[in-house]
């Protein structure tokens, strides 16, 4: 069975990102209330963020391959549901009279339902050419121990800086989802090594980073070459 990520277009997101920065320039000068302004753009990245899941979803389950719907079939897209959206609680149930698989994956930030025929995946040729972007390195660290190092990558329109708000933004929104919760009420500290270990990796897919490692690296200082 061939493997599938999830993945938004990158039409989408260039025209979410585009307005996104036009509600920055305009808000302010539309209303004097700087709180009025923040709470119109933070709804509209929301509802912005949510509709792009939603297609992402859709389009991760229209490129599954089912060709039955026989038990050792359906666990193995399971289990492949599982390894794309992290800790995320997949529940699937075969339709045998609409010859399809439901799926539901609920996931810190919401649950998304949706559905996968059974028979062959059309191949996306040119247009999964066109919205794949490459991951270059993004290494981060802590100011209090910069000599650890948590491997980390994002795609390569974008920038560190845009990098770095999106990852403190995630982690924001982590502990302030039901799961964030339920770890802090388990006595989990809330700190970045924590987040970044449990952040599903299909969240952080979503706003263009990667995890390589959930654990750090401490920094490896090369001694010259001796001279000859």
């Amino acid at each position: 069975m061939k493997k599938v990520t999830a993945k938004a277009p990158k039409a989408a997101k260039g025209n979410e990102a585009q307005l996104l920065e036009l509600l920055k320039r305009v808000l302010p000068k539309a209303t004097h209330d700087p709180e009025l302004a923040g709470k119109i753009y933070a709804a509209i990245e929301h509802e912005l963020k949510a509709k792009a899941r939603v297609m992402a979803f859709e389009k991760f389950c229209s490129k599954v391959e089912l060709p039955d719907l026989e038990p050792k079939t359906i666990a193995d897209v399971k289990q492949q549901l599982a390894a794309s959206f992290g800790d995320g609680d997949v529940t699937v149930k075969a339709d045998k009279k609409e010859n399809q698989l439901v799926v539901e994956v609920s996931l810190p930030d919401g649950q998304f339902t949706s559905a996968i025929k059974v028979g062959a995946v059309a191949d996306a040729g040119s247009d999964e050419q066109e919205i794949t972007l490459k991951f270059v390195p993004f290494p981060v660290c802590l100011p209090g121990d910069p000599e650890l190092i948590w491997l980390l990558a994002k795609r390569e329109n974008m920038s560190p800086e845009e990098a770095g708000i999106a990852l403190s933004k995630l982690e924001t929104e982590f502990w302030a989802s039901k799961t964030g919760q339920k770890l802090i009420r388990d006595r989990v500290d809330k700190s970045f090594p924590e987040f970044i270990a449990r952040a599903p990796g299909g969240l952080l897919n979503e706003v263009g980073l990667k995890r390589h490692y959930k654990t750090p690296e401490p920094v490896k200082q090369l001694r010259p070459a001796p001279k000859r």
